[in-house]
């Protein structure tokens, strides 16, 4: 049996974080890391959705996942998100994340042209040679990349000793269950889905990955202690208020991220810049959605916690 201990919990997705000109600003990473640490959670996932992945150069994340392995380093555990939509980039990340000493990478599969299983099976398996001695998380997001792991496609990636859980973005709870029972107690699925945090793990997820932890990591704490107490009637009274969180952070017109990065501005003093272009900043009329928000997070601490 494998120790899987290390990614039972919560873990944030890591965000973007710029300088006032738009570009990755080390200083900025290093000060969201210190953040993750202060809170306590059990590890962070760099350079995956919420860390706007899609564009970034590969020397983008690298200089991310190095200043973050620069704070987290024996106090967090890290998972490197290394996919990039070919093989040669993102093996490279790989072996990059390997050299920093990560806990595990991750990645999701090619997206654009819907490729065979086989051929997403070679090109995980070659990501996977490339940091030979580090663990290897399948993302599973299949309303975003185009494809989703099915149960023959995860069979045949179980072959690889390196693979050791599923990061499950996909909406239905059922295919955590899914995954669980294929696979058994030596690897680990993560709930992908923030607003199931709870049915995820009541159904078999041994810890969450998500986009909106950051901004309120308290309460995914609590929601995470609950669970294991059995005490689902409170548990599911904090879902019920994250959910309303998460509803108006997505009610902006600019996007849920740059959203979040205002809301940790007003309510930690963090500076992380805005949302990298194609993805949509905050627009003007915004400014009520962000201040709602970080005030509905500041009411579900002090109520809950």
């Amino acid at each position: 049996m494998r120790d899987l201990e290390k990614y039972k919990g919560v873990i944030p997705a890591f965000y973007a974080c710029y300088d006032d000109d738009g570009e990755v600003s080390p200083e900025r990473v290093q000060k969201l890391t210190q953040y993750f640490v202060d809170k306590g959670v059990k590890g962070v996932y760099v350079n995956g959705s919420s860390g706007e992945c899609i564009y970034q150069s590969v020397e983008d994340k690298k200089i991310i996942l190095e200043n973050v392995m620069k704070i987290a380093k024996g106090k967090l555990t890290v998972i490197a998100h290394v996919a990039c939509n070919n093989t040669k980039d993102s093996m490279e990340l790989a072996a990059h994340a390997e050299s920093l000493q990560v806990d595990a990478i991750a990645a999701i599969p090619p997206i654009y042209f819907h490729l065979p299983e086989h051929a997403i099976a070679q090109y995980w398996n070659d990501i996977s040679s490339a940091a030979p001695n580090t663990d290897f998380i399948i993302y599973n997001i299949p309303q975003l990349a185009g494809v989703a792991l099915t149960g023959s496609l995860f069979e045949t990636m179980r072959k690889n000793p390196k693979v050791i859980g599923v990061k499950n973005s996909s909406m239905p709870v059922q295919d955590i269950q899914m995954f669980k029972a294929a696979a058994g107690e030596d690897y680990i699925i993560f709930n992908g889905p923030d607003e199931q945090f709870i049915s995820g793990r009541v159904i078999g997820a041994g810890g969450g990955i998500g986009g909106t932890y950051g901004v309120m990591p308290e309460l995914f704490l609590k929601m995470n202690e609950l669970v294991k107490e059995g005490k689902m009637a409170e548990a599911m009274e904090i879902q019920y208020a994250v959910n309303e969180i998460i509803y108006k952070m997505c009610s902006a017109h600019g996007n849920m991220y740059a959203v979040i990065k205002a809301i940790l501005k007003i309510n930690e003093g963090l500076e992380l810049g805005s949302v990298r272009l194609p993805l949509a900043p905050l627009s003007e009329e915004d400014c009520s959605v962000v201040s709602e928000a970080a005030k509905m997070v500041q009411e579900a601490k002090q109520k809950f916690l």
